[in-house]
C-alpha cells in the first residue's frame, strides 16, 4: 500500500463544494478552503461561505487513487505540478495542518498570496484563537500579519497584533 500525501486538485470554476461533496461521499479525505463573510445587499446581509483559494481543492490520498479521481470526477481539471521534478506536487502534512488550524481559528479574514514573500522572523502566535500557530511575520501595507508558507502554492496570510506574537528560533 502507498503512503497518502496532500495534493492540490484544479477544479472548474464554481464547482469546488460540489466537488469536496462528491469526495467526501467517495471516503476520500479532502480539505476545502472555507471561510464565511458577511455578505451586503441592498435590502439586507447575509452569512455565506466563500472559498479561499479559487478552483482549488486538497485531496489526501495515494498515487493510485489521484489518477483515478482524475479519471472519475469531470469537474477535477488536474493535479498542481512540481516545476522542479515534473510530478505531482506534494504538499506537506505539518504545512496542511498549520493551514487548516489558520482558518478553522482565526477571527479576522485569511488571505491567500502567490506573490513571493522574503523569509521574515520566524513567530508564534501567543494570544487569541490562533495560539500556538507558527508562522512568518511579514508586514504588507503597513500592517503585521503571520503567514503560513505553503511552498508549491504561496502563503495564507492573516492580520494579527503584535502584542499576540513572539519571536521564537528556527
Amino acid at each position: 500500500m502507498e503512503n497518502n500525501h496532500w495534493y492540490a486538485m484544479y477544479v472548474k470554476m464554481h464547482h469546488e463544494k460540489k466537488t469536496a461533496e462528491k469526495l467526501y461521499n467517495m471516503g476520500i479525505k479532502n480539505f476545502l478552503p472555507l471561510q464565511e463573510r458577511v455578505k451586503q445587499w441592498s435590502d439586507r446581509k447575509k452569512k455565506v461561505k466563500e472559498v479561499v483559494i479559487p478552483m482549488m481543492i486538497f485531496i489526501n490520498t495515494d498515487e493510485k487513487t489521484r489518477i483515478e479521481i482524475l479519471k472519475t470526477i469531470p469537474s477535477i481539471n488536474g493535479t498542481m505540478i512540481d516545476r522542479a521534478t515534473h510530478k505531482p506536487a506534494v504538499i506537506r502534512d505539518d504545512e496542511m495542518e498549520r493551514f487548516m488550524f489558520m482558518l478553522d481559528y482565526s477571527e479576522s479574514a485569511v488571505s491567500f498570496t502567490t506573490e513571493t514573500l522574503k523569509p521574515g522572523e520566524k513567530v508564534e502566535v501567543i494570544k487569541g484563537p490562533l495560539n500556538g500557530l507558527k508562522g512568518e511575520l511579514v508586514e504588507i501595507d503597513g500592517k503585521c500579519q503571520v503567514s503560513v508558507r505553503l511552498n508549491m502554492l504561496g502563503c495564507a496570510i492573516v492580520e494579527m497584533p503584535v502584542g499576540y506574537l513572539k519571536k521564537i528560533e528556527n
